[in-house]
């Protein structure tokens, strides 16, 4: 499967942007979903995930009450909605999906497909 991640833009604190990511080449509604985030000089950080049916998610701490993880399977998409963006959102940040038992997953190694990332920056 393909991922093309896109949305991302310059946004300045406590602005909102909505992230999406389209996959292509494969049965995407069997597929776990993740974001991940990375900064420069930093590792590629988990944000958020959502199980194949979207029933299951998982937030870091430090975005739980301000992004919200979904999907449209018809649509082959995932979405992050990001609000009260804060200047520590700042990143690169990426797409992810994997099949397994398991529906959510924070370890980047696990994710076998990725797309490309979608640049955020918030302004203070």
């Amino acid at each position: 499967v393909q991922l093309q991640a896109s949305g991302g833009g310059l946004v300045m604190a406590g602005g909102s942007l909505r992230l999406s990511c389209v996959a292509s080449g494969g049965p995407f509604s069997n597929y776990n979903m993740g974001w991940f985030r990375q900064a420069p000089g930093k590792e590629r950080e988990f944000v958020a995930s959502a199980s194949w049916r979207g029933r299951t998610t998982d937030y870091v701490d430090s975005v739980k009450g301000r992004f919200t993880i979904s999907r449209d399977s018809a649509k082959n998409a995932a979405y992050l909605q990001m609000n009260s963006l804060k200047p520590d959102d700042t990143a690169a940040y990426y797409c992810a999906a994997r099949r397994g038992v398991k529906p959510n997953e924070r370890r980047p190694s696990e994710y076998p497909f990725w797309g490309r990332g979608t640049q955020v920056t918030v302004s203070s």
